[in-house]
């Protein structure tokens, strides 16, 4: 189970307690958490030894997603994320894309879903510079919170 952590308390912990360690680090919205998710988590995790989650705050998932989104506050999201076995750390951002936190944490790998190319892939540029690797992960066709709120509606 994870830890949520502020950007600063997660650079002085990634710092000091897992030096050496490979850290994978992804990031998203994670609204209703579903099967999609949790196979990719998985999957993000099984590259390396510290699996760090970048969660888009409530205001970055309206500029994304629309004024009906998030369905869940963002701490609820971090909560949740935070129990699952795959992830270790959960940090919150602010922006609308997570280059800075990317930028601070410099991890050793950047992933995202199968649905992003790698040339789209926010912070692929200074992961790549620093030695580190970028790669698409499998997507779960089909599932999406997206799709779950559209069955809802149709209910």
């Amino acid at each position: 189970m994870g830890i949520v952590l502020s950007w600063d308390d997660l650079k002085e912990k990634l710092d000091s307690k897992h030096n050496g360690q490979k850290i994978v680090f992804t990031n998203g919205c994670f609204d209703l958490l579903h099967i999609g998710h949790v196979t990719y988590l998985k999957e993000a995790k099984s590259l390396g030894d510290i699996l760090v989650v970048g969660l888009n705050s409530d205001s970055s998932v309206k500029k994304l997603k629309g004024k009906e989104r998030p369905v869940q506050n963002e701490m609820d999201r971090a909560s949740i994320l935070s129990e699952l076995r795959s992830v270790d750390y959960v940090t919150i951002f602010e922006q609308d894309t997570p280059e800075k936190l990317i930028s601070k944490i410099s991890p050793n790998i950047l992933v995202k879903g199968g649905d992003w190319p790698v040339e789209k892939i926010v912070g692929a540029d200074h992961v790549l510079s620093s030695g580190g690797e970028v790669k698409t992960l499998s997507f779960v066709d089909g599932k999406s919170t997206s799709s779950i709120l559209n069955k809802i509606k149709q209910l």
